[in-house]
């Protein structure tokens, strides 16, 4: 439940603003985009002057989404992005909890005057904001997006644009409902979406079924080459490194979804992926069950997230990061079971 005080301070805050800019965190995912874009036509609906802007760009797959096109890209115009925060009288938070997750965006948020509103759904939220509504037991941003938005009174301003946005934000961030997702509200939620009349089979068309020749390949040659098995941790881990990338035609989103895979393999309960980029090692962390991922990935590689999906990152090299997971990983499992026990 959101407290009615902060939904209250929320209300006020739109309607007697004019100027709002959304900001979804770093190589934003689906529910990132998905909350943004849905919020942004709502807000609209409104009567509110609403853009997005993007602490980097986002995968080809989410470009299908109203106002895809028009979303201001901070790394690919930074004139524009710094332009419009200084402008804007309200900046929402949509999908994360710490200023370091918008990167150098973050530095020139910082800067601005504007209320600053956060709506997320991770654990251990930073006190980044004016107004913050933190619920980790929401499956999705997404879904706590569509919350306060009914528990508002708009939802009349929810059209099948922003519907189809907050459907594929629940979608993506709970493996199509088959984790985080054992709330009955998450249900009700996705059921008043489809009374919007989206097509969800067309959604998950556009999602899951549009990819690449070249993100084929190299999926195929993550799991035929670069997929290793830890089975007395139950656990699997795949990696890419720079050179495999480039020589798979990379694009922002290709590997989304690659650390889901190993958990289809029997006995296997807990994933990693590494992928080298931007001089760094960025990590996900998958599980089934009980095990926290986001306690592994915040205790070893300065990320965080849910229990059974979590990030981070490391500034090793591959090689050593590789090493530590190994290490940290026998460990924190060995730990684990002796309290479960």
């Amino acid at each position: 439940m959101i407290d009615k005080t902060i939904l209250d301070k929320l209300k006020t805050e739109i309607i007697n603003t004019q100027s709002i800019t959304i900001v979804p965190h770093l190589n934003p995912d689906g529910d990132a985009m998905g909350s943004s874009l849905g919020l942004k036509s709502v807000l609209k609906n409104l009567g509110r002057d609403v853009e997005v802007v993007t602490p980097s760009g986002f995968p080809k797959f989410l470009s299908w989404m109203n106002g895809a096109g028009d979303v201001v890209d901070f790394e690919a115009d930074k004139q524009a992005a710094i332009q419009r925060i200084s402008t804007s009288d309200t900046i929402i938070f949509v999908d994360f909890n710490s200023i370091k997750r918008m990167a150098e965006l973050g530095e020139e948020i910082l800067k601005s005057s504007a209320t600053k509103v956060m709506i997320d759904h991770h654990p251990y939220p930073e006190d980044i904001a004016n107004i913050m509504i933190s619920v980790p037991e929401a499956s999705s941003t997404c879904e706590l997006v569509y919350n306060v938005i009914s528990s508002l009174g708009w939802d009349k301003y929810v059209d099948k644009e922003a519907a189809e946005c907050f459907y594929t934000g629940i979608m993506t961030d709970t493996g199509s409902l088959s984790y985080n997702s054992s709330n009955p509200d998450t249900y009700r939620i996705v059921a008043g979406l489809l009374e919007k009349e989206i097509d969800k089979d067309k959604i998950h068309q556009l999602v899951f079924h549009s990819n690449s020749f070249y993100r084929m390949k190299l999926l195929g040659h993550v799991l035929g080459a670069k997929m290793f098995l830890m089975p007395e941790h139950e656990a699997a881990f795949l990696w890419l490194d720079k050179d495999e990338l480039e020589q798979h035609n990379f694009q922002p989103g290709d590997t989304e979804g690659f650390v889901n895979y190993p958990l289809s393999i029997e006995g296997i309960n807990i994933s990693a992926f590494f992928m080298e980029k931007d001089d760094k090692i960025k990590c996900s962390f998958r599980s089934r069950g009980d095990f926290p991922v986001n306690l592994f990935s915040e205790q070893n590689f300065n990320g965080g997230g849910h229990r059974n999906a979590a990030g981070g990152e490391s500034m090793l090299s591959m090689q050593k990061t590789i090493e530590k997971f190994k290490k940290e990983l026998n460990t924190f499992y060995l730990n684990y079971k002796e309290n479960v026990k």
